[in-house]
């Protein structure tokens, strides 16, 4: 299963379990960031929806640990967090769920878009990197 459908899959819930948006990246790449799936989601417990009080986008928050600890540079992080930023106009988790409620996009829409949004970011810079 590759990282996309791993987090595609893990955000429907399966077996009753809920993985936030943080734990929905994090659990796919564990691997690549020398975890165990259960450490990762244990890790990513608190992050999701916006640190549980709106705060930082919990998705581009676990995609930042990633980086880190995949050691990634700073320019990477950077332009990661900048592309966010341009293609959602803020990284608090508040403010994305406000616009996607303007535009008619319910709230779980919008967190999967996120995670499989990151999702293919990161796959995209581990792969680059790794050829």
């Amino acid at each position: 299963m590759t990282h996309f459908e791993e987090a595609k899959f893990l955000r429907q819930e399966p077996g009753g379990r809920h993985y936030n948006c943080a734990q929905s990246l994090l659990v796919p790449f564990a691997a690549e960031i020398g975890m165990e799936k259960e450490d990762a989601y244990a890790l990513g417990a608190f992050f999701g929806a916006g640190m549980m009080h709106g705060s930082a986008c919990g998705t581009l928050t676990a995609a930042l640990m990633i980086l880190g600890k995949a050691d990634k540079d700073k320019e990477t992080a950077k332009k990661l967090i900048n592309d966010f930023l341009a293609a959602n106009g803020t990284t608090d988790c508040r403010c994305l769920l406000a616009a996607a409620e303007k535009k008619g996009i319910a709230r779980k829409e919008n967190c999967d878009g996120l995670v499989l949004e990151l999702c293919q970011k990161l796959d995209e810079i581990i792969t680059r990197e790794t050829q």
